[in-house]
């Protein structure tokens, strides 16, 4: 038996709460105040050039996990993060 799983809000790319692969992947302002009002999470914007030391390993704990992404959204997410 498959077991459904759980999923944030829908966001759209149309009402502005998801950049298009064109520009970069990734959840804007608006999508991440929706998505963490809908499930209590924390997400913060990407960390392309980290100044901190804990931004500089958000960046690299993110990379890290992220080298398999190989679908679009994947690619373009990693790019806007610099990876």
């Amino acid at each position: 038996m498959a077991t459904k799983r759980k999923s944030g809000p829908s966001l759209s790319v149309g009402r502005g709460e998801k950049l298009s692969v064109k520009r970069g992947g990734g959840l804007t302002a608006k999508g991440r105040a929706k998505y963490n009002k809908a499930t209590g999470s924390k997400l913060k914007a990407p960390a392309p050039s980290p100044k901190t030391k804990s931004e500089k390993a958000r960046k690299k704990s993110f990379c890290a996990r992220s080298r398999g992404w190989t679908g679009e959204r994947g690619k373009a997410a990693r790019r806007r993060w610099k990876c």
